[in-house]
């Protein structure tokens, strides 16, 4: 008879083997009914004289995916039994306890497993410790017992990269005592029962793991200090060297306060909100959508071979289009230059390389776009030249073709107008590289239907992107937010701050790259275009920095040119500070009546930072992001926000809405009116403080 211990819990006797069953979709987490049902049926199990052994599996689609991750920082997360407990009565209990994993085990999960004796599972399945991805260590003694179990060498790894293995290496490594294909219960009854009277290996029994030859200090040097879960991954050496050094339930009491430091700061706390914030972005509730077979990128530069790479990373047939052959040559041969490097790194096996070329496609004509069901557009940017471009897939598509420009700020509803099918036209801005940024903002213009909307939406998680969907204005909302931000560099420079000065600030922040070396990296020309198209419409009483365009004038775009606000050595990326740019900057202050003084690298910081607060909280405002953990996911992952401070309005936000109105109050008495504070953040600043 199927029991239920707890509404998370299952438990059912079949054949002399007690089935204890989690039932806690979506993916079975340990939240405190399933950590107090398991309990219960080990207890009913070791109780029952018909018992013969345990089998743990969980219900639907997989084992178990972890913790409840809703619960941290909850009085839930403590509840009793708390995770070690349940290990400890499946360690002590003197039949036989085997862990039948289909799906995933995943963190804690996978903990749940290696308390079992056994551990059998399906070929499917995978098998890992994600936790440092969330700026943690595994708290349920996964750092314990994985390094008796596999040793420690091959537990750090999978520890901290985080990254799962399948069935069969789980196999080879030692993790699991069985793979099985076929239907699960019967196998899992099958292998219990063949587990009776032998001695039940537990792994909390066994001595402190081999070093061998392990130096932990060198490990712990070789992370990359620009990691975004950084600091757990060093934690997470700290806890395996812990296995190798202390006995089990000390090694355990270390793991757990590492655990617990790190689930009460803010980087991990951060990464968290960025890992439930990346999977709402995603989400649309429009379920109609249209089929996305084959794909047509216009343009084969670098934006769109490198368009036409995510394509075809993700198995979609793609057609290239270029207007002349050599240019189309060229982009063919930087897309293969690009494969040729992953395949150099072993990324890619050389047939992999060969795949993934073959599906691409070149043509000089547009005409062969007629069948495609998407068409991007990678054209130059220029509302002219996108309207032209858009006119003429107009005439060629088929109906119910999807047509998507590349726009990093254009108005989608002005290229829309130009067809006679406006709810077929969408953005997809896509980051650059774009075989490799995760970021894309799906742009939804004024009359784009709903069906659209959500086959992109798809689509893009298909081929590996994070969507944010996005409304129309200038810059949509990370170039809109990045306006503001190179505003206050260029302030911040006429006012007595160097380049190297403001981007080591912002490097020092936990920013990838600083702004003015990023402007240098992304071609210093594409914005002045963009400044010079924008002028007329700006206000005339409002300050405005000379320096950029000043620099520009001169023929300086950045690494492409050898110059920008660096200079740069033949061959070498690495910006020089010059003495010319530091000319231009004392002029553009004399010029507009600034007496320099010193500048602090805390100012420098905090201008920067709430000048991105501030407009984000405009774009909320607006509608043009559905919710600021939108905004969160855009500059974190399209522009270099440090991941680990969970994007500028958390960061905001957890600093407190009162402080950041306050300041923006200040600056707005110091340096006028582009320091209004934005209505959203007066109404969270009026907001109960949350504890």
């Amino acid at each position: 008879m199927n029991t239920a211990l707890t509404d998370t819990v299952r438990y059912e006797e079949r054949g002399g083997v007690a089935l204890i069953t989690i039932d806690n979709p979506p993916v079975n987490g340990l939240g405190d009914t399933v950590r107090r049902g398991l309990a219960e049926g080990l207890a009913r199990a070791a109780a029952s004289t018909a018992v013969r052994a345990v089998v743990l599996q969980g219900a639907g689609k997989l084992f178990c995916g972890g913790a409840d991750i809703r619960q941290f920082n909850t009085p839930a997360a403590s509840a009793q039994p708390m995770l070690r407990e349940v290990n400890r009565s499946i360690e002590a209990s003197a039949k036989p306890v085997v862990a039948c994993i289909h799906g995933v085990a995943l963190g804690g999960g996978l903990e749940l497993a290696l308390a079992c004796h056994y551990r059998i599972a399906e070929a499917s399945a995978g098998l890992g410790l994600p936790e440092v991805n969330l700026g943690l260590v595994p708290g349920g003694g996964g750092t314990q017992r994985l390094p008796r179990l596999i040793g420690a060498p091959a537990a750090l790894k999978l520890i901290t990269s985080g990254k799962p293995v399948a069935a069969a290496q789980a196999l080879s490594l030692g993790l699991v005592d069985e793979v099985f294909d076929g239907e699960r219960e019967r196998a899992a009854i099958a292998f219990a029962l063949a587990q009776v009277g032998k001695a039940p290996p537990v792994l909390a029994k066994r001595p402190p793991a081999a070093r061998e030859g392990m130096d932990f200090a060198a490990q712990r040097q070789a992370v990359n200090p620009k990691a975004r879960n950084a600091i757990a991954q060093r934690s997470a050496v700290d806890c395996v060297r812990a296995a190798t050094e202390l006995e089990f339930e000390a090694g355990l009491d270390r793991e757990r306060a590492l655990f617990e430091e790190l689930v009460a700061g803010v980087p991990s706390k951060a990464l968290r909100h960025l890992f439930f914030a990346e999977k709402d972005a995603a989400k649309y509730p429009g379920t109609a959508t249209r089929a996305i077979r084959s794909v047509a990128i216009l343009g084969a530069g670098t934006m769109g071979g490198g368009i036409a790479m995510a394509f075809a990373n993700a198995g979609y047939r793609v057609l290239l289009c270029e207007r002349e052959q050599a240019a189309l040559d060229r982009g063919l041969a930087l897309v293969r230059r690009n494969y040729e490097i992953s395949a150099a790194r072993g990324a890619l096996s050389q047939s992999e390389v060969d795949t993934r070329m073959q599906r691409i496609q070149p043509t000089l004509g547009m005409a062969a776009f007629a069948d495609a069901d998407l068409v991007v557009e990678a054209v130059f940017e220029d509302m002219e030249v996108k309207r032209a471009v858009f006119a003429q897939l107009d005439r060629i598509c088929k109906p119910g073709a999807i047509l998507a420009t590349n726009t990093s700020r254009l108005n989608i509803d002005e290229i829309a107008a130009v067809t006679g099918r406006p709810q077929d036209v969408i953005g997809l801005h896509f980051f650059s590289p774009a075989h490799v940024m995760k970021l894309l903002e799906v742009v939804r213009g004024e009359r784009t239907a709903g069906e659209v909307i959500a086959s992109c939406m798809r689509m893009a998680v298909a081929i590996g992107k994070i969507p944010v969907l996005v409304g129309v204005c200038e810059g949509f909302v990370g170039n809109r937010m990045l306006t503001g931000y190179w505003r206050e560099a260029g302030f911040l420079l006429e006012e007595g701050a160097t380049p190297a000065q403001i981007d080591a600030a912002m490097q020092g922040f936990g920013f990838a790259m600083g702004p003015l070396a990023m402007a240098d990296l992304a071609g210093m020309d594409i914005n002045w275009a963009t400044r010079k198209r924008l002028a007329p419409t700006r206000p005339k009483h409002l300050r405005y920095s000379e320096v950029a365009d000043r620099i520009c004038e001169q023929g300086r775009f950045g690494q492409k040119t050898g110059a920008g606000y660096y200079r740069y050595e033949s061959g070498s990326r690495t910006p020089i500070p010059d003495p010319v740019v530091d000319g231009i900057i004392a002029d553009c202050a004399r010029e507009a009546g600034i007496t320099r003084r010193a500048v602090s690298n805390e100012e420098i910081v905090e201008r920067c930072v709430l000048a991105l607060v501030n407009e984000g909280a405009r774009i909320v405002e607006e509608g043009i992001a559905q919710r600021a953990c939108d905004v969160d996911v855009v500059y974190v992952n399209g522009y270099g926000f440090p991941a680990w401070r969970g994007g500028p309005m958390f960061h905001a936000s957890n600093t407190g809405w009162k402080q950041v109105l306050q300041r923006l109050r200040d600056l707005h008495a110091l340096h006028g009116e582009y320091w209004v504070p934005a209505p959203w953040i007066v109404q969270q600043a009026q907001e109960p403080e949350r504890a």
